[in-house]
């Protein structure tokens, strides 16, 4: 008899050492080595590949971060029982090839792996690669306010992505995101004199966007702002928010240019080329994993895609390849209508050891499905639902005898939920229990839409005979039907650990958190170095 799956145990399970993980890491194969922790636990230590892949979010995620059901996936967490669980649901799901990292993160640790801090760390320790071997050049945020100061020909881009740009931004900036940077680089600085800064939070998205410059043969003084709006907040200097400013269209003269010269660089790199026949032979092959990443910005996207891409604008691509990629030894193909910014990001995956594809040849008109993308999801399991009125009316006439879960991020909990709503992680459910208070009859599970509620009712069932319902349409659905919300964290039954908080985020920061990040960074080419597993190489 087939065990029901909710009875699995460790043994169920093959186990994987820190030794055959990295064997396999260091023949190239696929792995997909997935931390299921939240992720600020994820944050405070993890080998270099671990893709943080929550045990809360696994069926909004796995279809689209694991394509192959066949895949070698390992799975770690830090002893708190979810790795189990999730291996459970994974296998739930249909993957085949599951196991068990031994020991988890201490395991590795006791074996001798490396552990590493933070998240995107392939990426970020990537970039210092980059820097230590290229010598990117570099002005400090003294150096620049003082050409800022004195009215020097200059131009300061910024290669975050928008929103990040409009938080805060350094004064006079261009919001210029990664991929985009070459594209448009000579449009903004037309006269080969003016000097290009190109600055981001921290450092990856500076150094990468100068080095991508460089690279692509900008004629122009290019140089990085030295550790970004940290340093800049660090020097004590002010910062602009809400700003709007961006690029504008790119001349047919500079276009043709940037993608030559970003042909090349790809050409160097060893990006391989794809057009109609090969790129659907790799839609039909079931025996590898492969990525399709449209890298323009999201607005094209939206506007008109291929079949089979999804939005990865480029330069987060580079920075978030691990989030973007679980899948280490995995293909990646790249596709844009300009020639620019798939070979742009295509010669920096390449260099991270990735195989990368860029589709050639594509015009706009290419770009045809105008329906949104929406990504496969497993069947919805059955649950009872109410709706805004119903759930209105039990809160008014027994509002002690509900208990509203809201399984939505902390972040947009903070920013709003139904009165009286608890904060509720999926991966702590027992502990959720424990904190509300006595005297609940029933449940009332929600997120922004109760898509995640809807996976997170059938866990609770597991815990509680109390009858448990789903709101439908979720906590917008309250919103938008007038009734009233609160913000703040009013009310937590589990930590606000879904989300670690980057120091370089936000404008409220400690400098002693700012620095520490700055002074982790600068350690991270040693820490490669002692992991080796890394295969990057920096041309």
């Amino acid at each position: 008899m087939t065990k029901n799956l909710l009875q699995l145990t460790i043994s169920d399970f093959p186990h994987r050492s820190f030794l055959q993980v990295r064997e396999v890491l260091l023949a190239g194969c696929e792995i997909a080595l997935l931390d299921v922790r939240e992720e600020d636990p994820h944050a405070q230590s993890h080998p270099l590949f671990a893709a943080n892949l929550p045990y809360g979010r696994i069926e909004l995620d796995a279809y689209t971060k694991l394509p192959r059901r066949d895949v070698a996936i390992v799975v770690l967490d830090g002893g708190e029982g979810l790795a189990l669980a999730a291996a459970s649901r994974l296998r739930q799901l249909g993957y085949s090839d599951v196991s068990l990292l031994d020991g988890g993160v201490d395991g590795w640790r006791a074996a001798g792996g490396e552990l590493f801090r933070d998240v995107n760390v392939p990426s970020k320790a990537f970039g210092e690669l980059v820097e230590s071997v290229r010598h990117t050049p570099s002005l400090s945020a003294q150096e620049v306010q003082a050409l800022i100061d004195a009215g020097d020909n200059i131009v300061i881009l910024d290669a975050r992505r928008y929103d990040e740009y409009q938080t805060m931004s350094i004064p006079g900036s261009v919001s210029v995101p990664g991929a985009e940077l070459a594209l448009r680089a000579r449009e903004l600085a037309p006269d080969i004199n003016t000097r290009i800064i190109v600055n981001c939070a921290g450092r990856t998205r500076s150094i990468i966007g100068t080095q991508s410059l460089i690279n692509a043969g900008v004629p122009n003084p290019i140089a990085a702002l030295r550790n970004g709006t940290i340093g800049w907040t660090l020097a004590q200097q002010k910062l602009e928010h809400g700003q709007s400013r961006s690029y504008p269209p790119t001349s047919e003269a500079n276009h043709q240019q940037a993608a030559q010269d970003a042909r090349a660089l790809a050409d160097r790199a060893g990006v391989t080329r794809l057009q109609g026949t090969a790129l659907k032979a790799l839609y039909a092959d079931v025996t590898r994993t492969t990525y399709f990443f449209d890298v323009r910005s999201p607005a094209e996207f939206d506007a008109g895609r291929l079949p089979h891409f999804r939005s990865a604008p480029g330069g987060q691509l580079v920075q978030e390849t691990e989030q973007f990629a679980p899948v280490r030894g995995a293909r990646i193909v790249l596709a844009d209508n300009d020639g620019v910014r798939a070979n742009l990001t295509a010669h920096w995956l390449r260099q991270m050891n990735h195989e990368v594809y860029v589709v050639d040849g594509l015009q706009a008109a290419d770009f045809t499905i105008t329906t949104a993308w929406i990504a496969e999801l497993p069947p919805q399991p059955q649950v009872a639902e109410i709706d805004v009125t119903t759930l209105s009316t039990w809160l008014a006439d027994a509002s002690e005898e509900v208990a509203v879960l809201d399984f939505t991020s902390g972040v947009n909990y903070q920013k709003r939920h139904i009165p009286g709503a608890w904060f509720a992680l999926r991966s702590e459910l027992p502990a959720v229990l424990a904190m509300l208070p006595k005297g609940v009859q029933r449940y009332v599970l929600t997120c922004g839409s109760s898509l995640l509620a809807r996976y997170a009712a059938a866990d609770l069932g597991i815990l509680t005979d109390l009858p448990i319902h789903v709101l439908n349409g979720g906590t917008s659905a309250w919103a938008e039907a007038g009734l009233p919300v609160e913000s703040g964290a009013t009310r937590l039954a589990s930590p606000l650990i879904d989300r670690y908080r980057r120091p370089y985020e936000g404008t409220d920061n400690r400098a002693e958190a700012m620095q520490a990040y700055l002074d982790w960074e600068f350690g991270l080419v040693d820490q490669l170095g002692r992991d080796g597993t890394h295969g990057f190489h920096v041309i």
